[in-house]
């Protein structure tokens, strides 16, 4: 007889969006631009061409905060939630939602990253959006950092790489959580910290023209550090402000594969996982892996650290890991193997798993690999504060039938029922995303992850109204038993 999957009680079933990719309003209230809002739609690139869609030079910054509009910057309008929010947390509701994953918007609060008080109409919006959350019982899971950095900061230190500015991401944060410690409890410090290599200027706001010539890896690895101690920083600072408050980190989950057996696939496979965790080894455990300071010294990579640096690390590591899971790739020695498009990432085709229309590979037993793989390397609960499949809808006579998506989301929910059920403490799930959005690689619009239509193309038009998808009834089946349905 087949086990019926047990998710613990309480699970905390919802779904995700960030303030560059939802919010709008880009040049309202006071809000200052982000490096988000320089963010360009490229409509004859390839859509699996993710680096041609996130070229960014000082000449294009300057020509970007030049133009007022938002017709080549789908960011700035992202789906209008800073208007429709009760609208949307609404319909969130009504699907059941347990929560939500949001992120604050830096240059809301801090309009250039400098400033010394914070811009208070930015504040009153967060206000009220984590108190409507809480009148409809929907726990807000809020990043700090996803994305949207002040572009000040980018254009006068090169982002990250100044030591300078974790003092303005700790005035920040302490800000938000002095203002908000009474409406949430989860918070989750830098989106994809791992993604400073893949995109440095969204991730960290570095340009890579204001980087030493052949010093570029040098100058990411640097911002890494700085943000490493931001985040620790910031944990500490949350848990002497907000009693009972849950920390975590947030990485990309890139599981991979050996192509084959080859021992040269397997060690390049080892490697390439190695690197992976090494994000959250450092949030975790409070310290550099020694594998990964021996490969930045082989490279001559050498990062400037304050006497109290590891120390810092180490007394405040977090409290969870949280990470995204789209897919998983392969990896070979062989230079001539077929590699296809992942999140912000190229890897060696699988032949044995399907792919999107945007060429990442469905695998839902790699989310069990990867949770029991993480839950077994740290010991601490785990929540998957993404996870999805980008599609493009068609709303046919006022209906969005999505069953490609419903069959994607059951067989993942599957997988985490038996990590679950082998002992893996996975506290949450927020897929990616609760409503269609802005997406964050391509800036398109038509590549939909969403339960709730948005009547929005790549190009701005439309109503902006809202259409419940098939799969948003079927989700709210899920969590209204939660998770027995899937059986």
């Amino acid at each position: 007889m087949t086990k019926t999957t047990s998710f613990p009680k309480g699970f905390l079933w919802g779904g995700a969006i960030a303030a560059n990719q939802a919010e709008g309003a880009w040049n309202k209230d006071g809000k200052g631009l982000s490096v988000a809002d320089v963010a360009t739609y490229k409509p004859n690139l390839d859509v699996k061409n993710f680096a041609g869609h996130m070229e960014i030079t000082t000449e294009s910054v300057i020509e970007a905060m030049e133009d007022p509009t938002d017709k080549i910057y789908p960011k700035r309008r992202g789906i209008d939630f800073y208007h429709r929010y009760k609208e949307d947390l609404a319909l969130f509701a009504e699907m059941g939602t347990k929560a939500l994953r949001v992120s604050i918007a830096w240059s809301r609060i801090f309009p250039t990253g400098e400033e010394a008080e914070p811009n208070e109409k930015g504040l009153v919006f967060y206000d009220n959006l984590f108190q409507e959350m809480k009148r409809l019982n929907i726990e807000p899971i809020v990043t700090l950092s996803h994305y949207e950095m002040p572009l000040a900061l980018s254009l006068e230190y090169n982002g990250w790489t100044d030591r300078r500015v974790i003092d303005d991401f700790v005035r920040f944060s302490n800000v938000c959580f002095d203002r908000y410690k009474d409406l949430v409890k989860y918070w989750l410090t830098f989106n994809e910290i791992d993604s400073i290599h893949r995109h440095p200027f969204t991730t960290a706001g570095i340009i890579p023209d204001k980087c030493p010539e052949g010093k570029e890896e040098e100058v990411i690895y640097q911002a890494l550090h700085h943000q490493f101690v931001a985040s620790a920083l910031v944990t500490k600072d949350c848990h002497e402000k907000i009693k009972g408050s849950e920390v975590g980190c947030m990485i990309t989950k890139l599981t991979t594969y050996p192509r084959t057996c080859t021992p040269i696939d397997v060690e390049l496979t080892l490697k390439k996982n190695l690197e992976n965790l090494f994000y959250a080894d450092v949030q975790v455990f409070g310290e550099y892996p020694k594998l990964i300071e021996r490969q930045l010294e082989n490279k001559g990579i050498h990062i400037k650290m304050e006497e109290n640096d590891r120390v810092i690390l180490k007394e405040h590591t977090v409290d969870f890991v949280s990470f995204s899971y789209y897919m998983s790739m392969t990896e070979s020695g062989d230079e001539n193997a077929e590699r296809t498009a992942g999140n912000t990432v190229l890897g060696v085709k699988n032949p044995y798993l399907p792919s999107t229309d945007w060429g990442w590979q469905i695998d839902p037993k790699g989310l069990k690999i990867s949770l029991l793989e993480l839950y077994d390397r740290y010991q601490v609960p785990l929540m998957i504060v993404e996870n999805g499949m980008g599609a493009k809808d068609e709303v046919v006579e006022g209906k969005v039938h999505d069953p490609y998506r419903i069959d994607y989301f059951k067989e993942h929910f599957k997988q985490m029922g038996e990590a679950i059920d082998e002992g893996v403490d996975l506290i949450g799930y927020t897929s990616w995303g609760a409503i269609d959005i802005v997406s964050a690689g391509t800036s398109q619009m038509s590549k939909r992850y969403g339960f709730i239509y948005v009547d929005q193309d790549d190009e701005g038009n439309g109503t902006l109204d809202r259409l419940k998808k098939d799969s948003f009834y079927w989700y709210k089946e899920v969590i209204e038993t939660n998770g027995a349905s899937i059986d």
